[in-house]
């Protein structure tokens, strides 16, 4: 055998175990857990006043309006449920509306808390405050924390003549700590659609 192969062999013999050594006293810092960025868009909004509905509102214009075709398999009492849907992040605004009828804003009204309790199990917090806006518009927006189905919801009424009930659902299983960011986001929008909506 030649002398420079076997002074090379020993060299890796020699390093390689050295290395191995070296590398194993470091400590082991696991990697943490991580979520993909997200680039939000800028919030600019649009104005949704087809003729025929009962209210109107600004949304954004990264967003989509879609007629509201079931609910829960069956059909919608009228043709005024419809869905603010976001495509780039797999959610929607889904948006219900009844006409108050003879003692039924009491019923409306506990509807919306009941459908928002509903997520109790889930929740760790449900916090709600009332709004009011400079349109003649009041009503509550409602603030589920934890791994509900939906962690931002609102009714916006009248008192008298309309009722129209939002919850925001994502297409994706809920997760508090990676869907945070999106929902603070998109609640700036929802805040801007109420702050905007009108009855006609």
């Amino acid at each position: 055998m030649n002398k420079p192969y076997i002074l090379k062999a020993a060299f890796i013999a020699c390093t390689l175990p050295a290395l191995l050594l070296l590398s194993c006293n470091s400590p082991y810092t696991p990697r943490p857990k991580g979520y993909f960025k997200i680039d939000f868009p800028a919030h600019r909004y649009q104005s949704f006043d087809m003729p025929g509905f009962p209210y109107t509102f600004e949304y954004p214009v990264y967003a989509r309006i879609a007629h509201d075709t079931s609910f829960f398999d069956s059909t919608p009492e009228n043709p005024y449920w419809i869905n603010v849907e976001f495509p780039r992040f797999d959610a929607a605004i889904y948006i219900s509306y009844k006409k108050i009828g003879p003692n039924s804003f009491d019923k409306l009204k506990d509807d919306a808390f009941k459908m928002t309790f509903k997520h109790t199990y889930k929740a760790s917090s449900i916090d709600y405050t009332e709004i009011r806006t400079p349109n003649g518009v009041s009503g509550m927006f409602f603030d589920v924390g934890g791994n509900a189905a939906t962690a931002k919801q609102f009714y916006v009424t009248d008192s008298t003549k309309n009722f129209l009930r939002g919850a925001l659902y994502f297409d994706t299983t809920p997760n508090e700590d990676s869907l945070g960011i999106v929902n603070r986001f998109l609640q700036e929008d929802m805040k801007h659609l109420i702050n905007t909506f009108k009855w006609k």
